[in-house]
């Protein structure tokens, strides 16, 4: 999709970087904001929401953890894209900004055009799963999701927050029940890409899901792994209106 009026948010305590990416990213045609410090990157949030974050891990007054996992409390920006910057060797990193909801991750140093890259690809997923119309609920187990508000519920009425690509996992199991989906087809849909070899991210996305929905048994019961294969959702769907 074009990135034409799509508003990023950037921290990075790097001088550089910061000026670097501002340069790039507003070349492309995307409006760019930078901090460089966490305090700055909730002002500025608070103040105007954008489209797309890009969050440091490395910070002077906290880290980006912190700052993505204050992001997915807030219903406002709940479902904003997050994209990590990692130090490359480093998969702790990547596995923890996963389970708090970022929705990819970028290890440095990094290619400027593969950012870019990466920002389109998650405004593309964004922009798809946007696009429903009506009030449709998918109900499953003991669950309701409405795919409007990507509001999703349990029958003991809890609410469970969902960050863009615990949607957009979740929606694609539910329109593919009882399939088996290789991670290579969960990585396109969720992340708008394709995996990199020895790419994790699509398992860290299947657990932080099975999380949500409560789904803790070993063996999990209601999205199982298909060794050699991939995932199958295992329960009936059901569609209706409500919520």
């Amino acid at each position: 999709m074009s990135p034409s009026g799509k508003s990023i948010l950037l921290v990075d305590d790097d001088q550089e970087i910061r000026e670097l990416l501002d340069i790039y990213l507003s070349r492309a045609g995307f409006q760019v904001r930078t901090v460089a410090d966490g305090a700055g990157f909730r002002r500025a949030l608070n103040e105007q929401a954008s489209d797309l974050l890009i969050l440091d891990v490395m910070l002077p007054d906290e880290d980006g953890f912190s700052l993505c996992r204050w992001v997915r409390e807030h219903p406002r920006f709940a479902h904003t894209p997050i994209i990590m910057l990692t130090a490359s060797s480093d998969e702790a990193d990547r596995v923890i900004g996963l389970e708090l909801g970022a929705d990819d991750y970028l290890g440095k140093p990094f290619s400027p055009r593969e950012l870019q890259a990466r920002i389109k690809a998650l405004l593309r997923r964004t922009h798809f799963s946007s696009a429903s119309t009506g009030n449709e609920i998918m109900a499953f187990e003991e669950w309701r999701l409405n795919t409007v508000t990507h509001r999703l519920f349990h029958t003991d009425g809890e609410e469970v927050i969902l960050s863009g690509a615990d949607f957009a996992l979740l929606k694609l199991f539910l329109d593919n029940p009882q399939q088996i989906l290789d991670r290579d087809m969960i990585g396109n849909a969720t992340r708008g890409r394709d995996l990199m070899p020895l790419d994790r991210i699509v398992d860290m996305a299947v657990s932080r899901l099975r999380q949500r929905l409560r789904d803790t048994d070993k063996p999990p019961r209601l999205i199982r792994t298909i060794r050699g294969s991939g995932y199958q959702l295992a329960a009936e769907v059901s569609i209706g209106n409500g919520l």
